[in-house]
């Protein structure tokens, strides 16, 4: 077997300083024998049939394509070749960085993040290969290639292979309990997939939105985001009092009932973060925060890093955040050290 790839990897480190936090693995099921590929696409939303690409010696899935609540997707996202063909993943430059990673072993890509690169492997043996894009896995950008005369089938009626083109992106196979975060996101009304957000140094979510029923809500719920980024969380409404606060005790805000008023975390590393408003949880007024190549095998807790500080990283200050207070929407920004 052969593997190539042609750009060089792209390192992610830790832009902060300070001692690094704990971030829950998400569960992943070991991949189905041959045939059933049911439960692996449960929850990829782009995942509708078996395209056939049989009797071509090199076939080509891009990477970044339309899926899963933006450009996590692989297109097509389940193939069949013969064995002996070359599949060649293309990077779109899309969704951010992506990588492919073989559920069993076998072959694995650098993290790439730019339109053009590639990454090939060559399938000499029948049988199914299930892979995934590491930091997007939980958000469902999975593939699989069937090889040969191997047994595979799709649950839901679409277990037949087809010959057609690459599978109808905007299908919803949405909300299972691992696009939605291991559930944590089941019952947040205004979760409509993660928005991408890399790219900026600084990115705002609405806090007391509308969602779930009144002014209950984080907008957008769930984001990605470059490591370095900071999020600032912005009250919209003077209703609650709302506070934000991550799961793992990283972060807190103070509880709050009037618009205009800001709380940040800078993000480092490599990581996942679940948050809420403590007092609207329940009604679902709950976010999520995926920070580069989010939860990374191999990496276990020791990938996020969230520290306070202005425009200098303050290394003693951890697990909490940067209160900013506004004079007006446009004014300056006041970091005002926690207590």
């Amino acid at each position: 077997m052969t593997t190539t790839t042609t750009t060089s990897r792209r390192t992610f480190l830790g832009a902060l300083a300070g001692t690094a936090i704990g971030v829950g693995a998400l569960a992943e099921p070991a991949a189905a024998q041959e045939g059933g590929l049911g439960s692996w696409f449960e929850n990829v939303s782009n995942a509708n049939e078996i395209v056939d690409r049989r009797g071509q010696s090199t076939v080509e899935i891009t990477v970044g394509a339309k899926g899963n609540g933006g450009n996590f997707g692989f297109g097509p996202a389940a193939l069949r070749v013969d064995a002996g063909a070359t599949v060649v993943w293309k990077w779109n430059g899309k969704g951010g960085s992506h990588n492919v990673v073989a559920q069993e072993g076998g072959f694995e890509s650098e993290m790439q993040s730019s339109q053009g690169a590639t990454f090939e492997h060559m399938f000499d043996s029948s049988g199914v290969y299930r892979y995934y894009c590491a930091p997007h896995k939980a958000m469902g950008m999975k593939g699989a290639v069937v090889v040969g005369d191997a047994t595979a089938s799709l649950s839901g009626g679409a277990g037949a292979d087809s010959d057609g083109g690459a599978a109808n992106a905007s299908a919803t196979g949405a909300s299972d309990s691992s696009r939605s975060f291991d559930g944590w996101l089941s019952n947040t009304g205004n979760y409509g997939g993660v928005i991408d957000r890399t790219g900026n140094d600084v990115v705002t979510v609405k806090l007391g939105a509308e969602g779930n029923g009144g002014p209950y809500a984080f907008d957008p719920p769930a984001i990605h985001v470059d490591p370095g980024t900071t999020v600032i969380w912005e009250w919209v409404t003077d209703t609650g009092p709302h506070d934000v606060v991550d799961t793992n005790g990283r972060y807190q805000s103070e509880k709050v009932a009037k618009a205009g008023h800001q709380f940040a975390t800078k993000f480092g590393g490599d990581g996942l973060s679940k948050y809420e408003c403590v007092s609207h949880s329940d009604r679902g007024m709950r976010g999520a925060v995926v920070v580069g190549r989010g939860v990374v095998p191999g990496l276990g807790p020791k990938g996020l890093v969230v520290a306070g500080g202005g425009a200098t990283v303050l290394g003693g200050i951890l697990h909490r955040g940067i209160k900013l207070h506004n004079e007006t929407a446009t004014g300056p920004w006041s970091g005002e050290e926690p207590a």
